[in-house]
């Protein structure tokens, strides 16, 4: 029993408790909210009263915010370590697991590399995941703790800090590794002298031989590989993972979540988007790399797309049809040489050649509507050449050829090279809000979005709702076949099904290409309209020939050309 004065005392306290509790409910009006519930349910009579109330009273609840973030290193579609991010919300009191994404690991690995390259390049993918998994368990678990998903701006926001103070971590690491390296070698070291002996019957110097009369051409030097920081997978990983969190939370499909982001209408529930378009799948149906049945020169891969009248459960269909059908055997895939682009064995083209051969083959074949990287970046007068010529009736796209999507966002030019649009990728450090801003860039320059798969895939069918709320023109996912594959491709048909349930699919548009040559025309009208100056004018790009001559390229290794609707080749058009 309890002794008498604790009992006494706890007597006397007992009415400032009950003071105090009336006040704590008064003012979260829980009284309130207590006698609206109980009438409402009154009337409604649930066959759930408490789940009914439960329901009720949950919409009164502190929005969920994050509480912890665990990353995990796992394999990718072809065994190769990726990243997985997973986020534990607090929601109602409780720490909870909302969701998990696996995002892809992307690196560019030529398919003739040596040896010590593709060994050099699994220990940097080791090292970038190792490095990721550092930071997200790390200060990025700190740094997003107790954020609302929902503020997707915000989180991005801060990722964007914390990747630019990574980027200056690691330029100052440098700095100091170089200076203790010419350090080391700034000391003289004695080199004993050697005479030079020309061999018996060879002499040094200029080679004989017969000079040829042609002048070479300068050849445009390949411009450098834009760098990638360790570890800035965590970056992109974490800003996907976050916005699919929001829209598990809002209980929204993740591609409506992305759509209301990219028009600002996050908060505003009642302004849907009244329809959106499911991008056009391509889909390779041969594969020209080197360990591939079908091998041609020319080409990296030969895609189809479904004509636009379609749905896209009609043109998958189709399309595998096509695919059962198709069995062809092509020559072994090859090099550029010298400047030269190798279509066939042992027929070099300049890349002016180049063009005029991509308007023979697409005058002759009216359904290739879409070259993707046909030319490699350097070769720009030859993009804008090509754009000029058949961009009216042909998409250029722009892959390999565009600069990273980073780079893309901070100079607001999508026109280097000269293109149609762009495949996007979403890889290393990209975050959300950049691809909606990029998405709005080329949406406002009449270029079309491509979604496309990096080559470190996964299971993850995210990017297919990234496709569809952006609102991508297409979606390069490869072949029909192997299982990561075929889940973006399922998933494709899941949402195109579910907007058609709903009366929200957009019907399939025909295809927009931009007339390059008749914008050209009109801006110089322009220019002419505008009254002269004591200067000069520049000159007309009408001055020049449409196919002017320019510096060939020096090195194409891994440039290459993807062909879609071309269903069936003549070797007539490679003179």
């Amino acid at each position: 029993m309890e002794p008498g004065g604790e009992r006494e005392r706890r007597r006397r306290d007992l009415p400032e408790l009950r003071h105090q509790a009336a006040e704590y409910y008064r003012s979260n009006e829980v009284p309130q909210r207590l006698e609206e519930a109980l009438n409402a349910t009154f009337y409604l009579r649930p066959a759930d009263l408490y789940g009914h109330l439960a329901n009720y009273f949950s919409t009164f609840s502190k929005p969920p915010v994050i509480c912890k973030l665990i990353g995990r290193k796992v394999l990718d579609g072809v065994g190769r370590p990726t990243l997985e991010v997973e986020i534990f919300c607090t929601v109602k009191n409780h720490e909870k697991s909302i969701c998990s994404i696996v995002v892809s690991s992307h690196s560019e690995i030529l398919e003739n590399a040596s040896p010590e390259a593709i060994d050099a390049d699994e220990k940097e993918r080791n090292d970038s995941i190792n490095r990721a998994l550092e930071w997200i368990n790390g200060s990025l678990n700190e740094m997003l703790r107790d954020l609302q998903p929902a503020d997707q701006c915000k989180v991005d926001e801060l990722l964007g800090e914390y990747f630019a103070k990574k980027v200056e971590e690691e330029k100052e690491r440098k700095a100091i590794e170089k200076e203790e390296q010419e350090a080391v070698i700034s000391a003289p070291a004695y080199i004993p002298a050697v005479s030079a002996v020309t061999p018996s019957g060879k002499k040094k110097g200029v080679k004989l031989g017969k000079k040829s009369s042609v002048a070479e051409k300068p050849i445009s030097p390949a411009e450098p590989i834009e760098p990638v920081l360790c570890g800035s997978i965590a970056i992109g990983g974490l800003s996907l993972a976050v916005a699919k969190t929001g829209a598990t939370i809002n209980n929204t499909p993740l591609y409506l979540h992305l759509a209301l982001m990219k028009h600002d209408q996050l908060s505003q529930f009642q302004d849907l988007p009244k329809e959106l378009t499911v991008p056009l799948p391509m889909v390779t149906l041969l594969s020209c790399g080197k360990s591939s049945s079908g091998k041609l020169k020319l080409m990296k891969e030969v895609m189809l797309i479904p004509p636009t009248e379609l749905t896209v459960k009609q043109g998958i269909e189709r399309l595998l049809e096509i695919q059962k059908q198709m069995m062809r055997l092509l020559d072994p895939v090859g090099k550029g040489t010298k400047g030269k682009y190798e279509v066939l064995t042992g027929t070099l083209k300049s890349p002016d050649e180049m063009v005029d051969m991509y308007v023979d083959l697409i005058n002759k074949y009216p359904s290739i509507i879409a070259l993707i990287d046909p030319l490699r970046k350097e070769d720009g007068q030859q993009w804008s050449n090509i754009c000029n010529t058949v961009g009216s009736r042909c998409y250029l796209i722009a892959e390999d050829a565009a600069k990273s999507i980073s780079k893309l966002v901070e100079d607001q030019n999508i026109n280097v090279p000269k293109c149609s649009g762009l495949i996007i990728k979403y890889t290393n450090q990209t975050k959300i809000s950049d691809l909606t801003e990029l998405t709005r860039l080329l949406d406002g320059q009449r270029h079309i979005a491509i979604l496309g798969s990096p080559a470190g895939e996964s299971s993850d069918d995210s990017l297919v709702d990234l496709a569809v709320g952006l609102g991508a023109r297409f979606i390069k996912l490869g072949g029909l076949s192997r299982g990561e594959r075929v889940t973006k491709y399922n998933r494709l048909l899941a949402i195109e099904e579910e907007l058609a349930k709903n009366g929200t699919l957009r019907s399939g548009e025909n295809h927009e290409f931009v007339d390059f040559a008749e914008e050209a025309q009109t801006a110089e009208e322009l220019l002419d309209a505008l009254p002269p100056t004591e200067q000069d004018p520049w000159p007309s790009q009408n001055s020049q020939p449409l196919l002017a001559q320019v510096q060939n390229p020096d090195s194409l290794h891994g440039s290459s050309l993807h062909l879609n609707e071309a269903t069936k080749m003549d070797p007539s058009i490679f003179p």
